[in-house]
């Protein structure tokens, strides 16, 4: 058991544009649940499916529906969406974006936190809110239950929404620093695991049974081929539409555009030599030495 010293707790309530994390206080947990948490576009949906081909030994009819996102706003009211995980009968998943210190923290639950260097993350995200049509902007800022300012979509200059996301500490999103900062911190404790997109990219099967062995999840080795292809990011792309249903509705090119290019590095052309000492530096102020550098290259912990 846990030294209650050592127990992250839930102290703060985070809402925003996306999020209501008081629907997590009505969460009753099983003992086997499993939190799939990110920051935001930093492997989020290919960490939901590994999991869910993990629990349905490949199946390839499970989408992220099983999986859900707690503390989204919408589409469905807080009562539908708790009385639909209540009524699952499998090994339950869920997706969050908030902080460790806005959930609840239960040692009986497994918690997978997924990092991505900012510079990467902010590409793919440019992306997702760029093309995304009226009618994601009209469901995100929805005023019934809104906390705070609506977001807009970004204009087309990908290093001025960068330069604006890193000076406003994730605007227009959350703060970015903390989130990592606030799970690095319950790195050691034995039911939370720390991934890096970078590693996922280049070792997805060693990645898979690291997760597998994590949430003591017997691989059926019959399957194994079958579930690796499944979380191929071109197997991924190509059933964009199954695996990620109702995106089609949100953006332009449909679900192909939310699973987008899954790779890194596309800022090198852009950014400047001084932006990019600009991040670094605040990364290694904002998470010290060690978990800038983890940020910045990736390898497992735990």
């Amino acid at each position: 058991m846990y030294k209650q010293h050592n127990m992250p707790m839930k102290t703060r309530e985070i809402h925003n544009h996306h999020m209501d994390s008081t629907i997590w206080n009505d969460v009753k947990f099983r003992d086997d649940d499993i939190v799939i948490a990110t920051y935001a576009k930093s492997g989020t949906t290919l960490v939901q499916n590994i999991v869910l081909q993990l629990i349905f030994d490949g199946d390839p009819s499970v989408n992220v529906i099983k999986a859900p996102w707690i503390d989204l706003r919408f589409p469905k009211p807080v009562s539908e969406k708790l009385e639909m995980i209540e009524k699952q009968t499998h090994r339950r998943s869920f997706k969050t974006h908030l902080q460790l210190d806005a959930l609840p923290f239960s040692p009986i639950v497994k918690y997978i936190y997924i990092a991505r260097d900012g510079r990467d993350m902010v590409w793919s995200m440019h992306n997702h809110l760029f093309r995304a049509n009226d009618a994601f902007y009209e469901k995100v800022n929805d005023p019934a239950g809104l906390v705070g300012p609506t977001i807009d979509r970004p204009g087309p200059d990908i290093r001025e929404y960068f330069l604006e996301w890193l000076e406003r500490d994730g605007y227009p999103l959350w703060p970015y620093w903390e989130n990592i900062r606030t799970w690095w911190a319950a790195r050691y404790l034995p039911n939370v695991k720390l991934l890096h997109f970078n590693d996922l990219k280049s070792d997805l099967p060693g990645s898979i049974r690291a997760i597998a062995n994590f949430l003591a999840i017997d691989i059926n080795e019959s399957s194994w081929d079958r579930i690796v292809e499944h979380c191929t990011f071109d197997y991924m792309k190509r059933n964009a539409s199954h695996i990620m249903p109702g995106a089609d509705f949100f953006f332009e090119g449909g679900a192909q555009a939310f699973i987008n290019k899954g790779t890194n590095g596309r800022w090198i052309d852009t950014l400047t030599e001084e932006d990019n000492r600009y991040y670094l530096e605040t990364a290694e102020r904002e998470l010290g030495k060690e978990c800038a550098h983890w940020l910045k290259n990736g390898h497992m912990h735990g």
